[in-house]
């Protein structure tokens, strides 16, 4: 079932995506060379609920953390153990806050100190492929055209999208329909519609789009073992331009 969210609604929405923003804000400060990722997952855990928000992810069909960590090749659903992260590493943390029942969700990809060129290029090419999917999620637009705008700038620069995972509609519920490729056709797939909520989240790998998920039935890597980054906004679609709910300064 498709969703269009009331004005009201919206707004729920918008405060746990903002949540979710300023959290990430706060672990951008955090993450360094010597930090652990489980100490990211306290940090993000206690954010939250200090914001008055719940977790989205603790819990989740028995997912055992607050925050997806997600280092180097792992592409998502990196579950945190307590890793060190080194200098020159790429770190992605995804996460998502409940407030009065309406889901946010949103991710960015962190530099650890200093990073070669082309880890940064990678980060680059995904931020700027997430907005360019974001543009398109007009009213009237259709799902294939937000998955080719994303698709058209990543292979532009020789890297390439995950096709195995996709993004989401969002509201009451963390993952509701339609699902949101990274990659399509202009003009095809389902009618956007003012009101509807997604998560748009382009996953990017330097290498070849194949990925395997390992024995925790949770963590995603590059099958070729080459980085990948991950970036993700929760957005409405608008009538004339989409809005981003999970916004923040550092966040564009």
């Amino acid at each position: 079932m498709i969703h269009l969210r009331t004005e009201d609604e919206v707004e729920l929405i918008r405060k746990s995506a903002r949540v979710v923003a300023g959290c990430l804000d706060h672990l951008e400060t955090l993450v360094r060379p010597g930090v652990t990722t489980l100490e990211l997952d306290r940090a993000a855990e206690e954010y939250v609920r200090a914001h008055g928000a719940l977790p989205a992810f603790k819990g989740y069909r028995g997912y055992p953390k607050t925050l997806c960590v997600s280092v180097n090749e792992t592409v998502v659903h990196g579950i945190p153990d307590g890793r060190t992260l080194q200098e020159g590493d790429i770190v992605g943390c995804d996460m998502g806050a409940i407030v009065d029942g309406f889901y946010g969700d949103s991710a960015r990809t962190f530099p650890v100190g200093e990073i070669v060129p082309e880890a940064r290029r990678l980060l680059d090419v995904t931020r700027e492929a997430m907005h360019k999917g974001i543009a398109q999620a007009v009213a009237g637009n259709r799902l294939g055209d937000i998955g080719h705008a994303i698709q058209s700038h990543v292979e532009a620069h020789g890297m390439s999208v995950v096709r195995d995972l996709v993004g989401h509609g969002i509201g009451r519920q963390l993952h509701e329909e339609p699902q949101v490729p990274n990659y399509g056709r202009p003009g095809k797939g389902l009618k956007l519609e003012f009101g509807q909520c997604l998560a748009i989240e382009p996953m990017v790998n330097l290498g070849r789009p194949d990925v395997v998920t390992q024995g925790d039935g949770w963590t995603v890597v590059t099958r070729d073992g080459r980085w990948s980054a991950h970036f993700e906004h929760t957005i409405a679609v608008g009538r004339e331009a989409p809005e981003i709910l999970s916004t923040s300064p550092r966040s564009v």
